[in-house]
């Protein structure tokens, strides 16, 4: 029986654990593991030690990738508060004046400010029309809905120059170009499908016979989005707000092409960095990864705290 196979292999490993003084030091516990590995388990010791050579590879390799991506942003927030104009090593003495130089000049605060509208406007009706697209998905099937997705997903995939060239054409042509209104638009264009892919993934969590159930205890359609569906993609939606909002605070390329005067912090910044080199672009480009980074920290907490909660109603 299992138990008696059980109480064997427990017998046999004990002997042979008493048996490893003959051969290796008592006391040292990985020559004991690898001795009873060897003769109860049968793998030898050097399979156990390769896979720790896998395991401090892939381990150093993570790691790697962490200083490729965060050297050079963490190098920038070090001289933002370096008193020296260049970028110097050694560092001169630690100060605050390029963050003062930078946040008193009116044209920096302007872009702070289009930059936000734009941000929280494209926030607010990106997630909309991601959950939209995604409750769409989840619930009804019809003819061309794989062309649907396909194209509700193909923004991401073009090349943001592309895209830019494309809004600034189709903008000037209804004369919206050169207005916080075109950024706006440009940029749900873009993000939309970041909302869709989150609340999509919430709402493939839920059960399917909540909507029914609800139904058949007579309420609505209507209440039943607003009492079942939107507090249980509660979650996804605040994640996919704050997603969508650091995504269009730190996009530049797309809206270079259409901004015109009304420009924001990234665009701004490409113009304060040509033709010399200014510390304040270090601090202005610390400010907006901490903003950015933020957003980004706390929308992946939200969204995994709450769905990995048992309660079908996601509260």
């Amino acid at each position: 029986t299992h138990i008696e196979h059980l109480d064997y292999r427990y017998h046999q490993i004990m002997a042979t654990v008493a048996s490893c003084s003959s051969c290796c030091d008592y006391h040292d516990r990985n020559a004991v593991r690898n001795h009873v590995y060897r003769h109860c388990i049968g793998v030898p010791a050097a399979v156990m030690i390769r896979s720790k050579a896998y395991n401090g590879l892939f381990y150093f390799y993570i790691a790697l990738v962490f200083v490729f991506v965060f050297l050079p942003i963490l190098t920038s927030f070090v001289f933002s508060f370096n008193s020296e104009r260049f970028p110097t090593i050694p560092l001169g003495n630690f100060t605050l004046n390029w963050y003062s130089l930078a946040f008193t000049d009116a044209d920096v605060w302007d872009a702070f400010r289009v930059s936000l509208i734009v941000s929280l406007s494209v926030a607010f009706i990106a997630t909309f029309l991601g959950f939209c697209t995604a409750y769409t998905d989840y619930r009804y099937n019809f003819f061309g809905k794989s062309a649907y997705l396909a194209l509700s997903l193909l923004p991401p995939t073009i090349p943001l120059v592309i895209m830019g060239l494309a809004m600034l054409a189709l903008l000037a042509r209804i004369g919206m170009s050169g207005k916080i209104i075109s950024i706006i638009v440009s940029h749900v264009v873009l993000c939309s499908p970041f909302a869709m892919a989150i609340v999509r993934m919430r709402l493939a969590q839920i059960d399917p016979n909540l909507e029914s159930a609800a139904w058949n205890l007579g309420a609505s359609q209507w209440r039943t989005m607003r009492e079942v569906i939107v507090p249980f993609c509660a979650p996804a939606l605040i994640s996919a707000f704050c997603l969508t909002a650091a995504v269009s605070f730190d996009e530049f390329a797309v809206a270079w092409f259409v901004s015109g005067l009304n420009k924001t912090v990234p665009v701004i910044i490409l113009e304060i960095l040509q033709g010399n080199t200014d510390p304040r672009i270090n601090a202005i480009g610390s400010v907006v990864f901490v903003t950015s980074i933020t957003l980004i920290i706390l929308a992946q907490i939200i969204y995994m705290r709450k769905s990995t909660r048992k309660s079908l109603t996601g509260f």
